[in-house]
């Protein structure tokens, strides 16, 4: 069974969510064979304080 987890800095709209969702799922199926229901994908949603690129806070703002 397929678990995805998908982590990104700041919130995503319901909307966004189930068209990644749907994309995700529709993609395991057709490429791994793997059934729509056997899949699970979960989001974490982090605040962009929490996040750090190239040793920088993505509120930075740099």
């Amino acid at each position: 069974m397929p678990y995805v987890n998908i982590r990104v800095a700041g919130k995503l709209t319901a909307e966004q969510k189930q068209q990644i969702a749907t994309e995700l799922t529709d993609t395991l199926e057709r490429v791994a064979n793997k059934p729509k229901s056997y899949t699970y994908i979960s989001f974490d949603e982090l605040p962009e304080e929490n996040w750090a690129v190239a040793g920088k806070l993505l509120t930075n703002g740099d």
